[in-house]
């Protein structure tokens, strides 16, 4: 049942990912968070939303706005060298707090001026924000939406350059907790889980992306916009489920 169920929401959240770029890590991160440890969590988590973003991105390559990712990569190495550093490890708590949080910050932030990515200055800023935000609570998709929001580009390239970009996260994380916490990150963990987890990811992602495809952008970004305003009270009670 724990297996099912893991490959359930990894599909679902896929999916839902793969349709609006959006929202299927942050659940995901949660859920997995009330069956594993902290790092058993990130590992797994990181290791499936790759898959889901690195495919999602291959998917729709033609689309991706690559004027976006140098000055995202200078900072987001940056903040990765810091925690390596720091060698940090959040409490659960700390997590679930972070996971409830962030979606909040998509209904703020966006009344500021200048988070456009498509700027090299706003791009840098986005990668060393959102790369501490995925280390420390797995899933930052509500955080560097809010650099989207102003971007002059069409539906295909957000989620497309929102893949690439998350792709990298995920396996930055991925990578922090398989080398510096190996043990704690992997006693929970078993080749079948990751292996069904990322096939369930992929099946997800494509499924995604052709309901991608028969959206226009007005849907994607109505779809969006409502999508943003009911992730925070979703989110409270899914980290309460997991915290019980």
């Amino acid at each position: 049942m724990k297996l099912l169920l893991i490959f359930t929401v990894v599909l679902l959240t896929s999916t839902l990912s793969g349709v609006l770029g959006m929202a299927g890590g942050l659940v995901l991160m949660a859920v997995l968070l009330a069956l594993l440890p902290v790092p058993g969590a990130m590992l797994l988590h990181g290791t499936t939303q790759a898959m889901a973003n690195g495919s999602r991105a291959w998917m729709l390559r033609k689309h991706i706005a690559w004027r976006i990712m140098p000055p995202y990569v200078a900072g987001s190495v940056l903040a990765t060298g810091a925690f390596v550093a720091l060698r940090i490890v959040p409490d659960t708590n700390v997590v679930l707090i972070l996971v409830g949080s962030f979606p909040w910050l998509a209904r703020i932030l966006p009344g500021l001026g200048g988070l456009d990515v498509t700027r090299p200055l706003t791009a840098a800023i986005c990668g060393a924000l959102v790369t501490p935000a995925q280390l420390l609570a797995g899933a930052s998709g509500p955080l560097l939406d809010v650099f989207y929001v102003r971007a002059a580009l069409d539906r295909h390239q957000i989620v497309a350059t929102k893949a690439l970009t998350q792709t990298l996260g995920h396996l930055i994380k991925s990578s922090y907790y398989l080398l510096l916490f190996t043990n704690a990150a992997t006693k929970d963990i078993s080749l079948r889980v990751v292996g069904g987890s990322l096939i369930a990811a992929w099946i997800g992602t494509r499924i995604g992306t052709l309901l991608l495809a028969r959206m226009t952008d007005g849907q994607f970004k109505n779809a969006s916009q409502m999508l943003i305003l009911i992730i925070p009270p979703l989110a409270e009670p899914v980290s309460h489920c997991a915290v019980e």
